[in-house]
């Protein structure tokens, strides 16, 4: 994720405050790097911490057990970012721990007495047991996955919300929380709980979305596209330097991207002044490259929706308004009164 003399100039985020909640690696932190270069202060969370290193575990089956012994920590992605000139604050934290998430809002709101932006980044953490069939799962990682996918980004959400309110009452800006998940499309994702941790979190986006909607801010979900992430270069046996080398084996990593730029995605969606008229949806990394003038840190704008059509024939069938016409309507509303009330 090394910063390079792209064309890419920021958008102005000075003076607004984010979280973003697992950002040791991957999207996370692409996504902290790129709202502090934007001149946003940037809360980063994480469980990897450098003053508490661990071992890699042998069996690698649940999500507590996955990163364990990997080099990135949540102080690392810090650093990275006060080398840059930007201002981070590292809190070492398990999101599966309502009063750790609460005492975080808590000092946020004593330290800064504000939040713009939430980054829901937690993800499954898991090796994914694709070609199983759902009767033929490990039931205990598979709940585990979706309690790391799922429950960490409801908690996080759920704290965060009140002060994020506040924040946009006071101000002309909306807020923005932003579910990170995999794929912008509705289809079956190759096994059923993965399906299931990757779906609800475009669901969840929805649904806080519905309630938000009169308070001013804005929920959205993300997707990247093929990451360059730590653990996939390491996975093909590449390094930032040398990724290319991986296209021989894989080649769709032709057009693949860092975690900056799906970073940068958010920073852009954080200014967009008709956020407010994006909020339920889900979006790619690709797709708002189309809209929005960013790029990747070496100056490259990889688009996965258009390679996918060219590899393999058909496009990729994205959540659209057609779709989301079955979503928004008035039934609740209609039972209830106007829900949720001022």
């Amino acid at each position: 994720m090394k910063s390079t003399d792209s064309p890419y100039q920021p958008p102005d985020l000075k003076g607004r405050v984010a979280l973003v909640a697992g950002a040791t690696r991957g999207v996370g932190r692409g996504t902290a790097v790129a709202l502090s270069e934007a001149g946003a202060t940037v809360y980063c969370t994480g469980r990897s911490s450098r003053a508490k290193p661990t071992k890699k575990s042998p069996v690698r089956r649940l999500p507590s057990e996955y990163y364990l012994g990997r080099p990135e920590t949540i102080e690392e992605t810090a650093d990275m970012i006060t080398a840059r000139g930007g201002k981070a604050i590292a809190v070492v934290m398990d999101h599966l721990e309502p009063e750790q998430v609460a005492g975080l809002i808590a000092r946020i709101r004593e330290e800064q007495g504000k939040l713009h932006v939430l980054v829901n980044d937690i993800s499954e953490s898991a090796e994914h047991e694709f070609g199983k069939t759902f009767w033929q799962l490990d039931m205990e990682k598979g709940f585990a996955m979706f309690r790391n996918g799922i429950h960490t980004h409801i908690l996080t959400s759920h704290y965060a919300a009140p002060l994020m309110i506040e924040t946009a009452k006071g101000g002309s800006t909306p807020g923005l929380i932003v579910e990170i998940g995999d794929g912008d499309s509705y289809s079956y994702r190759g096994n059923l709980m993965f399906d299931m941790v990757k779906t609800t979190v475009i669901r969840l986006a929805f649904a806080m979305a519905r309630e938000l909607r009169r308070k001013n801010v804005a929920a959205v979900a993300l997707t990247p596209g093929f990451l360059r992430s730590e653990v996939m270069l390491e996975k093909f046996g590449v390094t930032e330097a040398n990724w290319r080398d991986a296209v021989k084996k894989v080649p769709d990593y032709a057009e693949s991207e860092t975690p900056l730029y799906a970073g940068r995605a958010i920073a852009c969606l954080a200014v967009d002044p008709g956020i407010m008229k994006k909020s339920g949806r889900v979006f790619s990394s690709w797709t708002l490259s189309d809209e929005y003038p960013f790029c990747d840190a070496d100056g490259r704008r990889p688009h996965w929706g258009r390679h996918f059509e060219k590899a393999y024939g058909t496009k990729v069938r994205a959540c659209d308004d057609g779709f989301y016409k079955y979503w928004f309507d008035d039934v609740i509303d209609r039972v209830f009164g106007e829900w949720p009330p001022d």
